[in-house]
C-alpha cells in the first residue's frame, strides 16, 4: 500500500494562546492572518438551489480554518451563496482556529462551518462534552446567540476522535471497540501500544480521560508521541497497535485503517454546523434555509471520502466541492464532473 504523505488536515481542538487580531471596519487582513483567499471564479448556476432576491448583489465573506476538511466545507459554502445570488470574498484557508473564531466575532467573515465539540470545549469554554449531539448542538446555539453567532441545524458528519487499528491487527488481537483495550492492556499489554499527537496525552478529554473511562492503565513506555500526519503512517506500518486519528480524515480509507467504536461514547461529538453572524442571520434568514439540505448530505461517510480526494488524491478543494454540489443537484456547471464523484 502506497504512503501518503503526512498533511495537515486535523481540526486544532486546544488553542493556542490567543492570537492579537486587530479588526476595525478598516480590517487588516494580513497583520492577523486572516487574508483574502484565492477569488474563487468558476461560475456555478442554481439547480435545486434557487435564487434569494434578497441576497442578490450582497456581498458576504466565507472563512474556513486551513486544513482539508475545512477548505471543502469553505467552497461548499462559497458555491452555495453563489448560486442563490450573493457575491463573495473568499476566505477560506484562515491560519488557526483562534483567528478564524475572532474573525467571525469582528465581522472579518461572515459565514462559516464550525464544530460543535470545538465550541463548546475550546470557545465557550466548557469541560465537559454533552453526549447526545443533538443536545449538545442546541447547548452551543444558545450559548453562541449570546457572543452574536447563530448555528444552523448542523450535519450529521462527526469529526471526533478515535482509534485506528490495521486489519491484520484487528484479527488478530480481536478489535471492535476501545473496550477491548482493556482487555488487551491485561492479557497481553506489551501489544498495547499508542501512537498520539503529544498533546493527546497529558489533556483530559485525551489518553488520560480515555484510561479512566475505559478502566486501563498503561505505562508510558506503551505511548510514542508524534506529528498527526505521522500517527496515520506509523499504525499503518505496524509501529504501534493504535492510532489515534480524526474519524473524518481521508487517511483513514486512503491507508485501509478501521477504527475502533467508542463504546462508552468517551469523545465530544465535533459535528458541523454552518455559523453566521446574527446581524447577517438576521437579514437574511432565507440562509438557513438554503444549507438544510446540503448540510443533511454531509454524512461522516461523505465527507470522509471527499477530504481523500483532496488529501490523498490531491485533487483541489474548491472543484471536489463543485463536483458534490453539481453531483447531489444542487447547482449545475459545464466544469462539474460528477461521473464517480464520492
Amino acid at each position: 500500500m502506497r504512503k501518503i504523505p503526512a498533511r495537515r488536515t486535523h481540526r486544532l481542538r486546544v488553542l493556542a494562546a490567543p492570537v492579537a487580531v486587530v479588526m476595525a471596519a478598516g480590517i487588516a487582513l494580513s497583520g492577523c492572518g486572516l487574508q483574502t483567499g484565492s477569488a474563487y471564479v468558476q461560475k456555478v448556476q442554481p439547480a435545486s438551489i434557487e435564487p434569494i432576491p434578497a441576497l442578490k448583489g450582497v456581498n458576504l465573506a466565507v472563512g474556513s480554518k486551513d486544513f482539508d476538511e475545512q477548505i471543502i466545507l469553505g467552497y461548499i459554502a462559497i458555491i452555495a451563496l453563489k448560486a442563490a445570488g450573493a457575491d463573495i470574498t473568499d476566505r477560506t484557508n484562515i491560519k488557526g482556529s483562534d483567528s478564524q473564531r475572532q474573525a467571525l466575532l469582528a465581522g472579518g467573515t461572515d459565514v462559516e462551518w464550525e464544530y460543535t465539540g470545538t465550541a463548546w470545549i475550546s470557545y465557550l469554554k466548557n469541560t465537559k462534552p454533552i453526549v447526545d449531539p443533538h443536545h449538545q448542538f442546541v447547548a452551543v446555539q444558545q450559548a453562541d446567540a449570546k457572543n452574536g453567532i447563530t448555528w444552523v441545524d448542523p450535519a450529521p458528519m462527526n469529526n471526533t476522535y478515535a482509534f485506528a487499528v490495521t486489519p491484520q491487527n484487528q484479527k488478530k488481537y480481536n478489535l471492535h471497540m476501545i473496550s477491548d483495550v482493556k482487555r488487551l492492556a491485561q492479557t497481553n499489554p506489551k501489544a498495547a501500544t499508542f501512537c498520539l499527537e503529544t498533546e493527546f496525552t497529558s489533556r483530559d478529554d485525551g489518553m488520560p480521560g480515555v484510561e479512566k473511562a475505559y478502566g486501563f492503565t498503561l505505562p508510558k513506555q506503551n505511548f510514542q508521541t508524534m506529528d498527526t500526519g505521522l500517527v496515520y503512517t506509523r499504525t499503518q506500518e505496524g509501529s504501534c497497535t493504535f492510532g489515534e486519528v480524526f474519524t473524518t480524515d481521508g487517511r483513514i480509507k486512503g491507508l485501509g485503517l478501521k477504527t475502533l467504536e467508542d463504546d462508552k461514547h468517551f469523545f465530544p461529538n465535533y459535528n458541523a454546523a454552518l455559523s453566521v453572524r446574527t446581524e447577517i442571520m438576521n437579514k437574511y434568514p432565507q440562509i438557513a434555509q438554503l444549507f438544510a439540505p446540503i448540510a443533511a448530505k454531509l454524512t461522516t461517510e461523505e465527507i470522509g471520502a471527499l477530504n481523500t480526494k483532496v488529501t490523498v488524491d490531491g485533487d483541489d478543494a474548491s472543484q471536489v466541492a463543485l463536483n458534490w454540489m453539481a453531483k447531489n443537484g444542487f447547482v449545475r456547471s459545464p466544469d462539474a464532473k460528477t461521473n464517480g464523484q464520492a
